[in-house]
């Protein structure tokens, strides 16, 4: 059996950002879930104030102030915003006085400098605005440690600074911050110390003056990685296989045009609330739209559930592996199958065991997924692991068009290369590839092209050769309009 967490020290001082990096399964997760209380270690000591505890629950973590913001949020969906971020306060039921819970959360919310309504249901919240009620949650709370796993992963530029300012605020009222993240430029914007671990060891804590980027990746992957250069030119493609016109859903977005060729990555680009993802699942016939044509290859196509993609050979590799990616209490093996199922079918309809296996372990090897074998639950893994096993499934149909929505979200910078990679070659081989992504440097980098939404309304798009950060944020921002 392979320890989890071996021996790892680690200290956070008030007022402190203290960084924690390290490549998916190098025992980060671990570590936040014996401060909170969720597991228990075989070993060692955890101290607050000078006083050795013993941390038995999340509820023992909040007394000691401890609380924690994880990669995955973790919201009720039958209870609206309000509710969600005071769930853990004592008092929460018919004698409360709801106009004050209401104005509280909206003043935890203003925090944030989101705009989002708190008395909205929950269960109809995108994973960026789940993550906003999460980060309001823990601030509700009087901590005095919060840790922040992958806080900006659901989260693009604009948000990105808002969050920023949080952290510099909570910084200066004392709170010690444990901030994990795979952006490493966030770490190096907002960090005092870093931590790096690997293989469940600690491997170096270091001041962020004595820190260089080659360096922290030397000390988490063991070699070293290039950083992502931005894209200047448009890979040549084929024909045309995919066009939209004034594709609609009601009350969501409106007027989307684009075509797309084989062999070409088009990049969604857009802050929080510019319905990116929404243009995605309708593709896909998750939520389909309620105006405008798809074509495919030249002909009209109806899409209106999942299954209708499939046939058009259109695959979706979703933000959230657990509502729409994966089935976490079932095996790595029978994720990777789940969308080619008839593929493995033998005489009366019985599944061959043995080639999904073999089909699932030529993947974990192709895509580098860390697991012993393939007969393991996938909600036993890493986030970075399970977004692997996700794109795997997707890889088995051998799709024509390939829609990844965040496709890097989560990971680290290894796994991210490796995705980069992934994408780059599939487009190669002719697949018409779209990329939502919030990681502006990311879009650079894989786009031959980038359309760009604010609000549910195409901005605009254009050529590599004509991006910039500036000028995609400019436009997601409604400072100016270009046409298409």
């Amino acid at each position: 059996m392979t320890a989890a967490l071996s021996d790892m020290s680690f200290d956070i001082q008030p007022g402190e950002v203290h960084a924690i990096v390290g490549e998916n399964g190098a025992g980060k997760s671990t570590l936040i879930k014996i401060m909170t209380g969720v597991h228990q270690p075989d070993s060692g000591e955890v101290v607050v104030q000078g006083q050795t505890v013993t941390i038995s629950s999340t509820e023992e973590a909040q007394r000691h102030g401890i609380a924690a913001i994880y990669q995955e949020p973790m919201v009720f969906p039958d209870l609206d915003v309000a509710e969600n971020i005071y769930i853990s306060h004592k008092g929460l039921g018919a004698l409360m006085n709801w106009r004050k819970l209401y104005a509280d959360a909206a003043g935890q919310i203003a925090k944030l400098g989101v705009t989002l309504d708190v008395r909205r249901a929950a269960s109809g919240l995108t994973l960026a605005e789940q993550q906003t009620v999460e980060i309001a949650r823990a601030l509700s709370l009087n901590v005095r440690v919060l840790i922040m796993d992958e806080p900006t992963a659901s989260l693009s530029a604009h948000e990105v600074d808002k969050l920023m300012a949080v952290v510099a605020a909570l910084k200066a009222q004392g709170v010690g911050i444990i901030y994990i993240s795979h952006r490493l430029e966030e770490i190096f914007r907002v960090a005092d110390r870093v931590t790096v671990m690997r293989d469940g060891k600690h491997i170096s804590t270091r001041p962020i003056a004595e820190v260089t980027q080659g360096k922290m990746v030397a000390d988490m992957v063991g070699r070293a990685i290039d950083k992502f250069a931005m894209k200047t030119a448009a890979n040549d493609h084929g024909g045309e296989i995919l066009s939209v016109s004034g594709l609609a859903r009601d009350g969501v977005f409106r007027n989307v045009n684009f075509n797309l060729h084989k062999g070409e990555v088009l990049c969604f680009a857009g802050l929080i609330g510019s319905r990116r993802t929404d243009v995605g699942l309708a593709l896909f016939g998750v939520e389909p739209a309620t105006a405008g044509e798809i074509k495919i290859d030249g002909a009209p196509r109806r899409i209106h559930t999942p299954q209708q993609a499939m046939e058009q050979g259109i695959a979706y590799v979703s933000e959230d592996r657990r509502k729409l990616g994966l089935a976490m209490t079932m095996p790595i093996f029978a994720n990777a199958s789940l969308p080619s199922l008839r593929k493995f079918l033998k005489a009366f309809g019985l599944i061959d065991g043995d080639a999904e296996r073999r089909m699932a372990e030529g993947y974990r090897d192709q895509l580098s997924i860390k697991s012993p074998d393939v007969l393991i639950d996938v909600g036993k893994l890493s986030g970075g692991n399970q977004q692997k096993v996700m794109l795997a499934k997707w890889l088995e149909t051998r799709p024509r068009i390939l829609v990844f929505d965040e496709p890097t979200r989560g990971i680290d910078v290894g796994a991210k290369t490796e995705v980069h990679n992934i994408i780059r070659k599939l487009a190669a081989d002719g697949v018409a590839v779209i990329v939502i992504s919030s990681d502006l440097p990311e879009v650079l980098a894989l786009a031959d092209r980038v359309l760009v939404m604010r609000e549910g309304q195409q901005m605009g798009i254009f050529d590599i050769a004509q991006a910039s950060q500036e000028k995609i944020m400019a436009l997601a921002t409604g400072q100016t309009e270009a046409a298409s």
